[in-house]
């Protein structure tokens, strides 16, 4: 591999790594030969570089690496740059600015996967490495500024000067004089993954009997069709998923039918809040009739569980709404196919695949999820020992799978709904809009042993119209699973393109997932805005625009001001957006025009008026 050595003052960096088999240093300086050589020890590092046959080159600037190298030379694997300094008494300003065009300079000339090395001074970096920590504004700011170069923070540790061989420090305040290296770091910086390009995308599913095509929202373009739980799949929610099945084919016999439900259905979501539906609109003379849709998968059983009844509306020579929306359950489904009676009391019918809910932004709060829905007719007096039966197979499959997750250790508890004091995360407010539930299915995990809701159990007794059965089904998030289980802290890493995710997880194994992307920065702006005249605003749909115009790029938003003006009654809004990448570059400039068109965009799809 080809090592770039940026800065040397006196070369004994590079000729203590000039050894290495297979790695072909090139050594430079700043400074002419005549300069370097000048400084202590310098020529014998110099004459060693070029006997082993390293090369050493003279008055190369950091911030202009592709002019001193030929284009076949210009692709380096690895680039050293040990404690960079404007020189003598340059402050943080400076210094921030020689990295930041010292960054911009890599890029053109460091391989696909190379790394970028940057050693600093106790204090400098600015990040929590750094022990004390200097105050943001007095550091160099280097994970914020290399952003900028479309770089981030994928390792730092020790930089220990006395494990390398005759390595000595020079250059304090551009003299030949060593400095305290006590503490110091080194950065190693990667290439972050590019920013998504959102054009527009249309997707196909089955709709009744009828193969249709719709434009996908915006903020869904990089989560449809991402084939997660398919078979050549090793992403982490696939692992779980298969994991449970085969511990529940130990206490039950599985039918698996998750192939071919269609993501989208037709009518009004009864109970449902409106802003929690991804709404569809079916791409140009693609909208099915009434009789074509009649022929589909129990269209009238999807209908009537979100409050639509198609075939009293055809009678009474109503029109069917061609309203359409992307599933935010599986649940319909499954009722679907217990009516048609495609159905074996005893055994356990098992569905599972992505579903779409709109929601606030939290790091646990997903639009879109894999669902595995579990579906079980037993007989009408017994289901709460099958329900115990459910629970504990479930317990004793993720206790099995965390042994392979060094440091977490997962415990399901049954809760009584009616008795769930706990905060309710989005996922188990949005069940509730579903349907009454019974149980509620939490996760804790050393050391956060009070738990996360990631499932719901629910009992449906009149679903079979039998007096013998009841029909018990729980449904999982196992996304949220995931997460708990591989210590995975921003659902956003679940969907993350860069292909250093998925290599963490061999195909069948959980780990404890290592984040590749460390202290990334965070932008905080505020919106405030006056709220139209006797309207209710609508939170969801805010988070939901804010999801879309930064690319999920924000991470929280809090409400920090609410005023009534007196007089007049107008209400004022002020809330606190923060901008921030859990796996890849965002600079402040990117973060600051994003703002600029959220502040647009809510003022345009929300009709506010912007302070």
């Amino acid at each position: 591999r080809r090592v770039l050595l940026l800065g040397e003052g006196n070369f004994s960096f590079a000729a203590a790594l000039c050894g290495a088999q297979g790695t072909q240093v090139v050594a430079t300086c700043y400074e002419s030969e005549e300069e370097a050589a000048g400084r202590g020890g310098a020529a014998r590092s110099i004459r060693r570089l070029r006997d082993s046959g390293a090369e050493v080159v003279f008055s190369v600037d950091c911030t202009k690496l592709k002019e001193h190298f030929l284009p076949g030379k210009r692709e380096f694997d690895r680039i050293y740059f040990n404690f960079p300094h404007c020189g003598r008494k340059a402050g943080v300003v400076k210094n921030r600015q020689l990295l930041a065009r010292f960054f911009h300079s890599c890029a053109e000339v460091l391989a696909q996967e190379g790394q970028v090395h940057v050693a600093l001074c106790n204090g400098q970096g600015g990040t929590p490495a750094d022990q004390p920590r200097r105050e943001w504004h007095n550091s160099w700011q280097i994970v914020a500024v290399a952003a900028g170069a479309d770089f981030i923070l994928s390792d730092v540790h020790p930089f220990k000067a006395e494990t390398i061989h005759g390595y000595q420090c020079t250059g304090y305040r551009s003299q030949d004089k060593s400095f305290c290296v006590e503490g110091a770091l080194n950065h190693i910086f990667t290439r972050s993954t590019a920013p998504p390009c959102f054009t527009p995308l249309s997707c196909k599913t089955q709709l009744g009997s009828q193969e249709v095509s719709f434009q996908v929202p915006q903020v869904l373009m990089d989560k449809i069709n991402r084939g997660f739980l398919e078979v050549n799949s090793s992403h982490p929610v696939r692992t779980i998923k298969e994991k449970l099945s085969a511990g529940l084919s130990q206490a039950f016999p599985l039918q698996n039918i998750s192939s071919c439900l269609p993501l989208l259905h037709q009518g009004h979501p009864d109970g449902v809040c409106p802003s929690n539906i991804f709404w569809i609109t079916l791409s140009p003379g693609e909208a099915p009739g009434t009789e074509k849709m009649s022929q589909g998968l129990a269209d009238a059983d999807l209908c009537s569980h979100f409050g639509q009844d198609s075939d009293k509306n055809a009678q009474e020579g109503c029109p069917v709404p061609k309203q359409f929306y992307l599933r935010p359950s599986l649940l319909p489904h499954a009722q679907a196919i217990i009516t048609k009676g495609a159905f074996s009391p005893g055994t356990l019918q098992v569905l599972s695949g992505p579903v779409f809910r709109k929601c606030r932004i939290t790091p646990h709060s997903m639009p879109v999820f894999h669902e595995m829905l579990l579906v079980l007719a037993v007989s009408r007096g017994t289901e709460s020992s099958w329900i115990q039966v459910l629970v504990e197979n479930i317990n004793t499959t993720m206790n099995s799978l965390h042994q392979g997750v060094s440091g977490v250790k997962p415990s399901i508890s049954l809760q009584e709904a009616t008795s769930f004091g706990a905060e309710l995360n989005d996922f188990a407010a949005f069940e509730r809009q579903l349907g009454e539930i019974q149980h509620f299915l939490c996760v804790g995990t050393d050391p956060e042993p009070s738990g996360c809701c990631v499932g719901v159990i629910r009992t449906a007794p009149d679903e079979l119209k039998s007096p013998e059965l009841v029909v018990v089904s729980a449904s999982l998030n196992l996304d949220l699973l995931a997460m708990l289980l591989c210590g995975i802290s921003d659902w956003r890493m679940l969907w993350m393109w860069d292909r250093r995710f998925l290599r963490q997880f061999p195909e069948g194994e959980l780990r404890l997932f290592k984040s590749f992307s460390l202290y990334p920065p965070s932008y905080v702006h505020d919106v405030s805005f006056w709220v139209p005249d006797g309207e209710e605003f609508d939170e969801v749909a805010f988070h939901s625009l804010a999801r879309r115009v930064s690319g999920e790029m924000v991470v929280s938003i809090q409400l920090r001001d609410s005023f009534q003006q007196p007089g007049t009654g107008r209400r004022s809004l002020c809330y606190r957006v923060t901008f921030q990448s859990c796996d890849r570059a965002l600079g402040c400039r990117e973060a600051a025009e994003m703002q600029l068109r959220f502040r647009e965009e809510i003022q345009q799809q929300l009709g506010v008026t912007l302070r």
